[in-house]
């Protein structure tokens, strides 16, 4: 019987606070695509994983566009977790480009990083 991974996003799942996030920024590893990039590091023994999405002010002034942004990666990676689940990695998902990219462009690029992280972790 194959394990099915829960499309939601609780909080729990959400990388919050400052201890966590400079952990993340000092020992984490990254990698990138053309949008998007992403930080991540394993090993945090939570034994969940937790993600973090930024949108940097300086390329899109207005927070119409940051939030649309947003929400297309964390749409992006709720749906495809299943590719790293229970690996317990803290993930930050940052998008690096001032061109608005379409939601199926994010959403390919995110399953690209997804599927690295294992394969780079071990």
């Amino acid at each position: 019987m194959s394990t099915t991974v829960s499309h939601t996003f609780p909080r729990e799942e959400r990388l919050r606070g400052k201890a966590d996030i400079a952990a993340l920024m000092s020992h984490g590893q990254w990698s990138g695509e053309e949008h998007v990039r992403c930080c991540f590091r394993t090993g945090t023994g939570t034994g969940i994983n937790r993600v973090m999405v930024s949108v940097p002010k300086k390329h899109f002034r207005r927070a119409v566009m940051r939030n649309l942004l947003k929400r297309r990666m964390r749409e992006s990676y709720r749906l495809q977790k299943e590719l790293i689940a229970g690996s317990g990695v803290d993930l930050m998902l940052f998008y690096g480009s001032r061109e608005v990219a379409s939601s199926e462009v994010i959403r390919d690029e995110i399953a690209r990083l997804l599927g690295h992280i294992p394969a780079e972790a071990k």
